[in-house]
């Protein structure tokens, strides 16, 4: 079968399907991943085709609020949907779609007959377990929480409502809304895979029955891959240390993250990684040192802790590992997720990336690092993990289209 995976917008949102799209072609399919020119170079080395849809993923302006987000979201999205069935015309049986281009996704199979299936990284559906993962990290009682939760969809539907009708438009297609598409999709009980753990999120009996947890969908790792000879010479110089990066968070605010994040770590006594990342973190000596990307896989289970931003994937690898994290979210779902880190006691409090302190940095992470109970948490976490089996599940629910 010929698959194509479309996803669009941070690392986050499209690694997790370079390891899923890994897995479907081992087991016999023509795979391709549709996403943005920057994420090539990992489409690739997944052994997967590229093909590319329009769009810059980066976050234009240097605010984080909602406003803001909806107006880059909307102009994203827009811009996303002007080329997006260029990658479909080279042909395919199947559309997976992830949660950024499933409004996009569906005119497409609509207008070509081509299946489709939605595999979603986020909750997005209304429940009473837990708001919306962009509205509060925090429950506000079940009536609230549907609340928000059909208060976000609303808010997407407004996002799509452009891209939505110009591609209806282009594909000769009768006007439709964008609202009115998602709720045929739900009336239809529509299958949804969402590839995170129920160690984090279990799944709410309140959804209906189309929609299915299945664990992660971890991104492609080279087996032969190593890590760099300088980092591997740090890790055996003494105790573990803490890794400190903000994924493809916080571009330009390296400086200040830099020295917040050397004086924690000499504050609380411990020997720290930073990763670079989007911010441009950096600092060398005795007791720290400076990385690139490296694989998660090979690098979270030698640590001590994590400090991240909260992204959905880089808390999953941490508790995969059976590593304590600090999470410091930033924007979107991070605090969701990072309030379900929390909650497992596999982090403590999280501090909002505002009102991050060396200080207040320092204190979080003796906190994590010597009381073991974090650690024990995580732990539980990542047996609860390894019985999971994302991919697989997905492989069953692709082969049931066929």
């Amino acid at each position: 079968m010929r698959i194509l995976i479309t996803a669009a917008g941070s690392r986050g949102d499209v690694v997790p399907y370079t390891g899923l799209g890994a897995e479907l072609r081992r087991a016999g399919h023509d795979v391709a991943l549709a996403t943005t020119d920057a994420f090539a170079p990992l489409v690739r080395d997944a052994g997967l085709e590229f093909r590319a849809l329009p769009a810059d993923p980066r976050m234009r302006g240097e605010g984080t609020g909602r406003r803001e987000l909806m107006r880059t979201a909307a102009a994203f999205v827009t811009e996303l949907g002007h080329g997006f069935a260029d990658a479909v015309s080279e042909g395919a049986d199947l559309l997976l779609l992830s949660t950024t281009t499933a409004p996009l996704g569906w005119q497409l199979a609509e207008a070509t007959g081509i299946s489709s299936l939605d595999v979603y990284l986020q909750p997005t559906a209304p429940t009473g377990d837990f708001p919306s993962t962009v509205m509060s990290p925090g429950s506000l009682g079940r009536p609230l929480n549907r609340a928000t939760g059909r208060f976000a969809l609303r808010m997407a539907d407004r996002v799509y409502e452009q891209a939505v009708a110009e591609m209806r438009h282009r594909l000769q297609l009768p006007p439709a809304s964008a609202a009115a598409l998602r709720r045929r999709q739900e009336q239809a009980n529509r299958p949804v895979l969402h590839g995170f753990s129920t160690a984090l999120v279990p799944r709410p009996a309140d959804w209906r029955s189309g929609l299915q947890v299945v664990g992660n969908w971890w991104p492609h790792h080279d087996p032969a891959a190593q890590l760099p000879a300088n980092l591997e010479d740090f890790l055996r110089a003494g105790p573990r240390p803490v890794l400190i990066g903000f994924g493809s968070m916080a571009a330009g605010d390296g400086e200040r993250l830099s020295e917040i994040a050397v004086r924690a770590l000499r504050r609380a006594g411990l020997r720290g990684i930073l990763q670079s990342g989007s911010a441009g973190l950096a600092a060398d000596g005795d007791d720290v040192i400076t990385v690139g990307d490296v694989p998660h896989t090979l690098l979270f289970p030698r640590l001590a802790a994590v400090v991240h931003h909260a992204g959905a994937g880089t808390s999953a690898a941490a508790l995969r590992a059976g590593v304590p994290a600090v999470p410091v979210p930033v924007t979107a779902d991070q605090p969701f997720w990072a309030a379900r880190l929390a909650a497992l006691g596999a982090a403590p409090t999280p501090i909002s990336y505002r009102s991050l302190t060396a200080e207040r940095l320092a204190d979080a992470l003796d906190q994590v690092v010597k009381q073991q109970t974090y650690a024990r948490a995580a732990a539980r976490a990542a047996q609860h993990m390894a019985t999971e089996d994302g991919t697989g599940q997905t492989l069953k629910a692709v082969e049931r289209l066929t």
